[in-house]
């Protein structure tokens, strides 16, 4: 037997629920241990995992704030992504020591040091810039590389929000391919060209959003780190020039295609958010929502969904139990109140960042606490 304590704030009272639950065996009965904790109005039928996430994002008010938790804790939503039949991809395989190196599926090869770190690019496939027209790209507009997908999400038993993994967006993939310094200075010396290669990105990612919409997703996800702590990586104008247009198009896609975008970034991007949702991105996934501000990020609530976890680096590094309940209470407010647009997230590296899980075991708790009945708002 296990013994679980849940916290529910209820009016301006906390009541503690102690219960005795036998161990679960799949993730949804241990979403379940979760929504006894809802309370539901007379008549009132419990909103699916997938029915959370869409009033979320639509701003309409869901029962409670969409989570993406570990177990115990809830999580509203399945991911799954395309698998190539042909790829050139390897495993990470070990060359000295301490050094790693792998083969992507672009092609581009990728070195570490011991075998935690994600590593980078050591190699791009595309040493020269006059191919950039005739390099050979993977396969992902090729549906039989989603048929995995297309089950996975058929077999979603618990009505879970089904996200959809994209590689990126163009910059995430081209400067891979040329390696990240020499990327930067091509998109200044070598802008055509460049353009050129997003452009052939940008098609095969339209026939990847049209697979995954074929395959059942609700959503695509993808990774774009354009941030440094203190800004853009490059200028924000040059970023419109170069790469927004491609964000519109891509969007126009999944939204003609009756899908959202999910968009990941780590840094500090906040001078780009305006274009992010003019382009059409539904929710932005930051880890560091701290190196915008709470307050700034709160301007663009209702127009925008924030998918965030306690700040990885501001506020989870102090160990400190009061201020990442504090930072859970302040997002769940500012960012999405009763009306929806915030998602609670979990880091999933704590060694990375050299943290104990039980910190965020604090945040997981709070989340569920603070964001399952959300009346407290009200107070």
């Amino acid at each position: 037997m296990v013994a679980a304590t849940f916290r529910l704030r209820k009016e301006r009272k906390v009541t503690v629920y102690k219960r005795r639950l036998k161990p679960a065996t799949t993730n949804d009965e241990k979403n379940k241990l979760f929504l006894i904790l809802l309370n539901l109005k007379k008549g009132e039928t419990l909103m699916t995992s997938r029915e959370i996430v869409k009033k979320a994002l639509a701003f309409e008010g869901p029962q409670r704030i969409p989570m993406a938790l570990p177990a115990p804790y809830p999580n509203d939503f399945q991911s799954a992504s395309y698998k190539l039949k042909d790829s050139k991809a390897t495993d990470w395989y070990r060359i000295d020591k301490r050094k790693w190196e792998r083969i992507d599926e672009w092609g581009n090869k990728w070195s570490r040091i011991e075998n935690i770190s994600k590593g980078e690019v050591s190699k791009g496939v595309l040493e020269n810039l006059d191919n950039v027209e005739e390099i050979e790209l993977p396969r992902l507009d090729d549906y039989n590389n989603y048929k995995e997908v297309e089950e996975i999400f058929s077999k979603n038993e618990d009505n879970k929000y089904k996200l959809g993994g994209l590689p990126g967006f163009a910059f995430n993939i081209t400067r891979k391919m040329r390696k990240f310094d020499q990327y930067l200075m091509d998109i200044l010396l070598e802008k055509e060209k460049i353009i050129i290669l997003n452009e052939r990105i940008d098609e095969l990612l339209k026939k990847a959003i049209e697979n995954y919409a074929k395959a059942g997703a609700d959503a695509i996800v993808f990774c774009e780190d354009w941030g440094t702590q203190d800004g853009l990586l490059i200028n924000p104008e040059l970023w419109r020039e170069v790469f927004k247009e491609g964000f519109i198009n891509l969007c126009f896609i999944a939204h003609k295609c009756r899908i959202k975008v999910f968009m990941h970034s780590c840094g500090k991007i906040t001078d780009i958010i305006p274009d992010l949702i003019e382009a059409g991105i539904d929710v932005l996934q930051f880890d560091q929502p701290r190196i915008h501000g709470i307050d700034k990020l709160a301007e663009f609530s209702g127009k925008v969904t924030f998918w965030c976890p306690v700040d990885i680096q501001r506020t989870l590094q102090t160990r400190d139990e009061k201020l990442i309940r504090d930072d859970v209470q302040e997002m769940i407010k500012k960012l999405g109140g009763k009306g929806g647009g915030f998602i609670a997230k979990y880091y999933g590296d704590n060694k990375s960042i050299g943290l104990d899980p039980k910190w965020q075991d604090i945040a997981c708790q709070t989340f569920v606490e603070f964001g399952s009945d959300l009346r407290w708002l009200e107070s």
